[in-house]
């Protein structure tokens, strides 16, 4: 008698379940090792873009600074001090649709350029790159005002770090989308500066941003006013007051709520409207 050989049903079966199992088990470490390795992979092409456009610039190709433009879902290096969509200098760079811009924290603005004789910049800040599914899951960029690049893949931790009014932000919950007059009292010398608040909005109302200088007490006060973010129900403020330059108190309001308040050394409170939040120093 010959003995036929095989596999039985209940064989299959098993082998079945546990191909399956396994399946199941490397899966979800694999999707994880894939959308990781893009963030990672992502971060780094935005650096070399960053970098490229710095380097362009102190070797100033074309006699012409470089800078690099930030929107949702892709970058672009251009050439020049500004952005246009149009122009055949641009480099575009889409991102992975598992991946987007999540914030944008550059004084204001979403495009960087640097200076031509020292690769310095004024549009310093940060930028987030997240998971869109996932927003846990990112990478942040910083840019210093020096033009230094460096990567994180979280805020980095500043408990140690001294925080004081040179840096302060703050909510604003109602429209100022709409507003008309930002203004800057100086009660020890009696001072108004009303600053039109529409001249200083971008097209869409989503970001606002001012810088100037005052003469109150018979010296120059220099400010910088810009939100983070701006809609019809809230906005987020982040005013930039360094101590060198400023020795008098300061009372900021928005048509006539009162934001936030600095002492003539530096020390902030918040505003009296009942929409201002607290000041938080960075």
């Amino acid at each position: 008698m010959r003995q036929s050989s095989g596999f039985t049903i209940i064989e299959l079966l098993i082998a079945t379940a546990i191909l399956v199992l396994a399946t199941g088990l490397v899966l979800p470490g694999f999707n994880f090792w894939q959308k990781q390795s893009s963030l990672d992979s992502t971060a780094q092409e935005i650096i070399s873009a960053l970098r490229l456009a710095q380097n362009q610039t102190l070797a100033s190709e074309g006699s012409s600074s470089f800078g690099v433009y930030f929107e949702t879902d892709r970058f672009t290096v251009f050439k020049g001090t500004s952005f246009s969509s149009g122009s055949p200098d641009n480099n575009q760079h889409l991102l992975n649709p598992a991946l987007t811009f999540s914030e944008v924290s550059l004084g204001g603005n979403n495009f960087i350029v640097f200076d031509r004789l020292t690769g310095n910049t004024a549009n310093y800040g940060s930028l987030k790159i997240a998971q869109v599914d996932d927003a846990s899951k990112n990478k942040i960029i910083f840019i210093d005002p020096s033009g230094t690049i460096s990567l994180a893949s979280a805020s980095p931790d500043d408990l140690d770090r001294k925080k004081d009014s040179r840096h302060v932000e703050f909510s604003y919950s109602q429209d100022a989308q709409n507003a008309t007059t930002l203004s800057l009292y100086f009660p020890s010398s009696g001072i108004t500066e009303n600053i039109d608040w529409p001249d200083y909005l971008n097209a869409s109302k989503t970001q606002f941003s001012w810088e100037g200088s005052v003469l109150a007490g018979g010296s120059e006060q220099q400010i910088m006013i810009h939100t983070h973010s701006l809609s019809s129900a809230n906005a987020s403020f982040c005013i930039h007051r360094d101590q060198r330059y400023n020795s008098q108190a300061l009372v900021i309001s928005l048509d006539g709520q009162n934001l936030i308040n600095y002492s003539s050394t530096g020390i902030t409170t918040k505003g009296t409207s009942l929409w201002a939040g607290e000041p938080q120093s960075q």
